[in-house]
Formats: structure tokens, sequence, C-alpha cells
């Protein structure tokens, strides 16, 4: 068997990556969801943290679309699968402490195609992502333990709590609120 052309190893890298772009997208479409439904649940504090890991996950969307772009592919939009909604308070947690472990392991065998194919800038940018991903599977998995052991009475704590996140809007512009 011949060795793969540079175009053929490039595809391949560009086929990983709209494959973890798809997992972005939806992890995002997911998270906004659970977040405004713990917003309506009035856990503002939980809810404000899942919107910061999707807002993560939009930066990691974007930087595999600027790759797939810098490779000669075209970002995917489609979603890698169908958004669950209306999840229960104690359900969100262990589902997206799934979803991140999940997700980290199929970036491994991402970031090993790359390899394979000789690509160390793309493997670069999949291993920055799946230290992210980590921090959001432990952040999870520490919430779900929470509601796991202490039940009503963690939630109690945190109910009434604000969403806010922290940014204000200025035009275009994310600023700091107060600046």
């Amino acid at each position: 068997m011949a060795n793969p052309t540079k175009d053929e190893r490039r595809k391949e890298v560009i086929e990983a990556l709209n494959q973890a772009r798809a997992m972005e997208l939806h992890a995002i479409s997911q998270y906004m969801n659970q977040h405004y439904n713990l917003d309506d649940m009035d856990y503002g504090e939980l809810a404000a943290k899942i919107k910061l890991i999707a807002i993560d996950e939009m930066r990691h969307a974007e930087m595999f679309a600027e790759r797939i772009k810098e490779l000669g592919g075209e970002p995917t939009s489609e979603l890698a699968a169908k958004v669950i909604k209306g999840q229960e308070v104690n359900g969100i947690f262990p589902f997206d402490t799934k979803l991140e472990d999940d997700t980290v392991d199929a970036y491994n065998g991402y970031l090993q195609i790359c390899r394979e194919n000789g690509d160390s800038t793309t493997m670069k940018i999949f291993e920055t992502v799946i230290d992210e991903e980590q921090a959001h599977m432990n952040y999870f998995d520490n919430i779900g333990g929470h509601i796991e052991k202490l039940g009503d009475s963690y939630l109690a704590r945190i109910a009434g709590t604000s969403s806010a996140t922290g940014l204000g809007k200025s035009g275009f512009v994310v600023t700091p609120d107060g600046e």
C-alpha cells in the first residue's frame, strides 16, 4: 500500500476537525438549553457556570473552524447529536460529565489522527482543548457529586443566586462589568 499523499493526510485531519466541531456545536446548544432551564428554575449560580462553559465551547468550535479553513476545508454547521431538553437539575450534571468524558476520549483519538498524519499544529489545538474539556468534566462531576450527596440542602443554598456572568455588553465589544 502506498503512502498517503499530503492531500489525503490533510483530508483526514479536516474530517477529524469537523467531527470535533460538530461535537462542540452540540455542546454549545445543549449547555445553553441547560443554562436557560437552570435560570428558570432559579439556580442562577449553576446557570451562570454552564453559560461560561458554553462560551468556552464556542471558542473551541471557532478554533476548529479556523484550522479547517486554513487546511482548505469547509467547517460543518451540523450538531453531532440532538439536544436533550427539559432535563431535571439532578440529571444535568451526570449527563454533562459523561458528555465531556466522551469528548476527551474522542479528542484523544483525533489527536492521534493528527500525529499519524504529521499535523503538529492541529495536535496542539487538540491538546489545548482536551485540557479545557477535562476542566469542564471535573466541574460537572463535582457539582453532580454535591447534588447526589447533599441533595435538596445543596440546591437550596444555590436557589435564588444570580445568573450574571460578569460580562456587560457595549456594542460589538464585551467588557467586564463596571468598565
